[in-house]
């Protein structure tokens, strides 16, 4: 049947709506509406091009209009915006940009597709020349030029989120020294706090100057950013300014069309990608989106999500049926040498969505370690005490990262309990992983608790037991040099290999906190403690993830 479809917003989510629309029905008239100059661009890659890590400008562009109309027969009409919505009479309002001429074009179909913008907060000083936003092609020449133009030395990235994040390391790339000013207690919110601190000690480390529960009061200037003064009275000199706090939704359209939006901030879809106005659909980052794992709606803008859901809408506004099921949130960022990774929920969304759950951590390395160049990664699961199922996994490590959570993240959508991770069966071979993968090995030890088996506790519950003023028994099982190299304080050391002639010095009437560098000698301790009557309890992480707390000496 022949139908036409208007779509509205060309990157991501419109764009894959109307190719999916077309090899769903040859025969539809399908018309894509971008008040841009650019449509299917890479939007994921703008920070690379400023930071020259992608060379060639031409390679942020995944299609042109020409192609689309060649290839799909779609016609796309860049640089017209559509101003209003009239569900009644099945019309959009179109204004084109370059002769200002408006007209109405009539729909069978439509699809709403206007994703989102950055915030930019009304501060003062917030319009001066060298402040920039980073999400469109505009947004990213204008930067680079800046850079190559101008040459500054010093900059202030506002927000530690993915882009904040991408952004920082692309301008050290370009040999500019920058400061990161975040308001929360930590960098990139999806991940938990003490797996964020990884991220910004590795910041630290490259030379970035980090600043947290701090946001900008004002942008200082004549004509030019100077100083950027922050709400601690705090000011930072500075040639240029990132603003990256956050994406807001562009619903002007959809709620003058009557569309509903739901409490997340999103328009509110079926399953299909049915608003609730009928024959509009929508799809991207405007859209809430189930969670599968707490069943709540969210809205987590992602190109992920937005491109499954742009095919789900663009199929059945052109006759067919398709489902869009749900999202984990799995993200991955690259931050300098590290590569950063989340999925499923986080302690604080576990918390609220209800659930029961422990936590572990286990540090192993990407790869055989007798192979060269094996490096270490940190992986935190949370687990359903209930059920054992896996419910969340963050990675912080430099290499291998995205390998294993994806394997997470399958299993989490799949369902798993980490005793079905015990038993998955990964390609091995010593330049691409281990005997004992990562990820299974983060199955055995969570099973090992969900079990039983001992009994483990965080560097966070561990920490209020030493400050408690409680006389604890805890025993560090390295070796006398790594003890002497820094231990928890008030830990005596009792080697592993020495620990089976010396349980006469541990008070079988006290519990025993053990611990060593990552957790596996220390849950070999409590073992042996156990059979020897002792109740020992583990670090999970080890002394690597507990020290991470420690104040710097």
């Amino acid at each position: 049947m022949k139908k036409r479809i208007v779509i509205i917003g060309g990157v991501a989510a419109g764009a894959g709506a109307a190719t999916k629309a077309r090899r769903t029905n040859e025969a539809s008239e399908i018309i894509i509406y971008e008040q841009g100059e650019y449509v299917s661009f890479a939007n994921c890659g703008l920070p690379y091009y400023v930071g020259e890590v992608i060379p060639q400008r031409e390679d942020l562009f995944l299609i042109t209009p020409e192609r689309f109309k060649r290839r799909f027969n779609i016609d796309v009409k860049i640089k017209h915006r559509v101003t209003d919505i009239d569900p009644v009479k099945k019309e959009v309002t179109v204004e084109d940009l370059t002769g200002g001429t408006r007209f109405q074009q009539p729909y069978d179909e439509l699809v709403i597709a206007t994703g989102g913008e950055p915030v930019r907060p009304p501060l003062p000083g917030v319009e001066l020349d060298n402040i920039f936003t980073l999400w469109t092609v505009p947004d990213a020449d204008a930067v680079k030029g800046y850079i190559d133009r101008e040459r500054p030395r010093r900059a202030v990235v506002i927000g530690g989120g993915f882009i904040g994040l991408e952004m920082v390391e692309n301008l050290l790339q370009r040999g500019i020294e920058v400061t990161l000013v975040e308001k929360a207690n930590q960098v990139l919110p999806p991940l938990d706090w003490d797996m964020a601190l990884l991220i910004e000690k590795h910041l630290v480390e490259k030379g970035v100057d980090v600043i947290l529960e701090d946001g900008v009061k004002a942008f200082n200037g004549s004509g030019q950013l100077e100083q950027v003064e922050l709400e601690s009275g705090k000011r930072i000199d500075a040639d240029l300014a990132i603003l990256s706090i956050g994406v807001r939704p562009r619903l002007e359209l959809a709620e003058k069309a009557g569309v509903l939006i739901g409490d997340s901030g999103g328009i509110v879809v079926n399953s299909r990608m049915q608003t609730s106005v009928p024959h509009i659909y929508a799809a991207g980052d405007i859209v809430e989106k189930r969670h599968l794992v707490s069943g709540r709606k969210v809205r987590i803008p992602l190109a992920g999500p937005a491109n499954k859901e742009a095919r789900v809408a663009g199929a059945n506004a052109a006759g067919g049926y398709m489902e869009f099921r749900g999202v984990l949130g799995t993200a991955i960022v690259k931050v300098c040498d590290l590569t950063v990774a989340v999925t499923g929920l986080n302690e604080r969304d576990a918390k609220d969505a209800g659930f029961d759950y422990f936590v572990s951590y286990t540090h192993s390395q990407d790869h055989a370690g007798y192979y060269p160049g094996a490096e270490t990664m940190t992986i935190k699961v949370l687990v359903d005490k209930r059920t054992a199922r896996l419910i969340g996994a963050q990675i912080v490590g430099p290499r291998g990262v995205d390998k294993r959570i994806d394997v997470f993240a399958t299993a989490i959508y799949s369902q798993l309990t980490v005793e079905d991770l015990e038993h998955l069966d990964l390609a091995y071979a010593p330049p691409f992983g281990s005997a004992k993968d990562p990820a299974i090995i983060a199955g055995f030890v969570a099973a090992n608790i969900y079990r039983g088996e001992y009994e483990a506790i965080t560097p966070e519950e561990l920490l209020k037991v030493v400050n408690s003023g409680e006389d604890v028994q805890l025993v560090d099982v390295r070796s006398p040099e790594e003890y002497d190299g820094g231990h928890i304080p008030g830990a005596v050391n009792i080697p592993l290999d020495q620990l089976r002639d010396r349980l006469d010095e541990l008070d079988k009437g006290k519990t025993v906190y053990t611990y060593c560098a990552i957790g596996y000698r220390s849950y070999q301790a409590c073992k042996l403690l156990d059979h020897h009557g002792f109740k020992p309890i583990n670090l999970s992480g080890g002394y690597l993830h507990f020290s991470r707390r420690l104040p710097k000496e």
